[in-house]
């Protein structure tokens, strides 16, 4: 399935549009990451465990956004946009939301 985060798709006309479709996920942090990223704000730099949390997070969003569109009959899904918030205290939700269409080519 084709994802932008654009309105349109060059080379192809958007038909029909079939609606909202959104997928999100709420992590916890790990204790052990804590700690690393305790340890990690001494000397500064990336912390390569949150990191890789949010990159996770954020394909498992874009997956069950992508599960939403295939069930309307989508080719596609037009405007892809993030967003994360605080669920709770060491909770966070990444929620993916685009625009599920169906496209033929220009």
């Amino acid at each position: 399935m084709l994802i932008v985060t654009t309105e349109t798709i060059p080379g192809s006309e958007i038909t029909e549009a079939l609606g909202v479709v959104r997928g999100n996920v709420v992590r916890t942090k790990h204790v052990g990451t804590d700690i690393v990223a305790s340890l990690q704000t001494l000397v500064g730099g990336e912390v390569g465990g949150y990191t890789s949390m949010i990159a996770g997070a954020r394909e498992q969003a874009v997956a069950r956004m992508v599960e939403d569109a295939e069930t309307l009959g989508a080719d596609a899904i037009v405007g892809l946009r993030f967003s994360t918030s605080m669920v709770m205290r060491g909770a966070s939700e990444m929620l993916a939301v685009g625009t599920a269409v169906k496209v033929s080519k220009a």
